[in-house]
């Protein structure tokens, strides 16, 4: 035995652990309001960001230590009474932690990560049943981490350079009248960076959580965009929606259905022949190869627990899991009846796109 290796893994899951205990007071700190009051309203005391979020000072206080050792907030004198010591969050970290659009937003860690292990004891009965996890049994962390962590992304890629990146489709939601369908469309900040992208263009977004719909239509609301956007609590693949889009989209959710080819059929019903469809999941590897790079680690860490689970709820099952890899996604492509030849996709005479990309 190497006693060197054994010696550098023990480090290396003791600092996934420290690592986990950072997440957790992001955790804490996101959802108090404790880095928004820091970031907005410069430094404090315990006492006096306790007041300003109407939280308990002595935890107040021992999260404030607790992120100043951790190098995550500044602390202006150590040598000061407990409750003197003023506390200030870097404008980096600000950045990171407080601004929800920046593209280097993470406080969205804490939510995501703790919500994809709340139902740990049905995810481990799962394990050795084979049974899947409904998305509900998640809360509404995961709902709000989900869409926390994708939400620069979206505000900041799907207008600017995802759609521009087809010209034809680009040109077409520029027309009066156009119309998008959003498929499974989350708290709808994809539908919202449409809508902003194309004034001209109504979105409608679909999606089966009814939680996820209200969420949705409060954030559309609050955009000023009630007008243009609406979240439906409805089947897509209805077929009275037949052939009314000129774009349907679905944004990081195909490799969690049970049945992703018929989503992708429905879609080109959605369209028909005068539109496009457009699909963005994870980009992973081609191959699988171990050990991997620090992307692929992360979409198993979140298969093993969330991603893999919710697809097996239903009946028969695909069981993508989070790692769709390209092979896997033209595959689900041509069995819903796309271009089989992928140079086609290029040709101006194409009506039906699909681009995989990182979400």
């Amino acid at each position: 035995m190497d006693a060197a290796r054994v010696e550098s893994f023990a480090d290396e899951i003791f600092q996934a652990m420290i690592g986990f205990q950072k997440i957790a007071g992001i955790y804490l700190g996101g959802k108090l309001g404790f880095y928004q009051s820091l970031h907005d309203d410069g430094p404090a005391t315990s006492v006096e960001l306790a007041g300003r979020t109407a939280t308990d000072e002595r935890y107040v206080r021992e999260w404030l230590e607790f992120q100043a050792v951790n190098g995550i907030l500044e602390v202006d004198d150590a040598g000061l009474g407990p409750t003197e010591r003023r506390f200030s969050i870097p404008p980096e970290h600000g950045a990171v932690l407080a601004e929800p659009e920046n593209p280097y937003y993470m406080a969205s860690a804490g939510p995501i990560l703790f919500g994809s292990i709340r139902p740990i004891d049905r995810i481990v009965d799962g394990y050795r049943t084979g049974a899947g996890v409904p998305y509900e049994d998640y809360g509404e962390d995961i709902v709000c981490g989900i869409a926390a962590f994708n939400r620069p992304t979206f505000v900041g890629s799907i207008g600017q350079e995802w759609i521009p990146a087809m010209p034809d489709v680009d040109a077409a939601l520029q027309k009066p009248g156009a119309r998008v369908a959003d498929i499974g469309m989350g708290m709808a900040w994809s539908s919202i960076a449409i809508a902003r992208a194309y004034p001209n263009a109504t979105v409608d977004g679909f999606d089966l959580d009814e939680h996820s719909v209200g969420l949705a239509n409060d954030n559309i609301a609050k955009a000023g965009l009630s007008d243009r956007v609406t979240a439906h609590l409805r089947d897509a693949g209805d077929p009275e929606l037949s052939g009314q889009y000129d774009l349907a989209c679905a944004f990081e959710c195909i490799h969690d259905m049970s049945n992703p080819v018929a989503a992708l059929a429905s879609m080109r019903r959605l369209v028909g022949d005068r539109g496009a469809v457009f699909v963005a999941d994870e980009r992973v590897q081609d191959t699988f190869t171990a050990p991997a790079d620090e992307v692929e680690q992360m979409m198993y860490g979140f298969s093993v627990v969330h991603c893999l689970q919710v697809g097996r709820v239903e009946t028969p099952s695909v069981a993508t899991g989070t790692v769709i890899r390209r092979s896997i996604m033209e595959t689900y492509a041509r069995e819903a009846g796309f271009w089989r030849d992928r140079r086609a996709r290029h040709r101006e005479s194409t009506l039906s796109v699909l681009h995989q990309i990182r979400g």
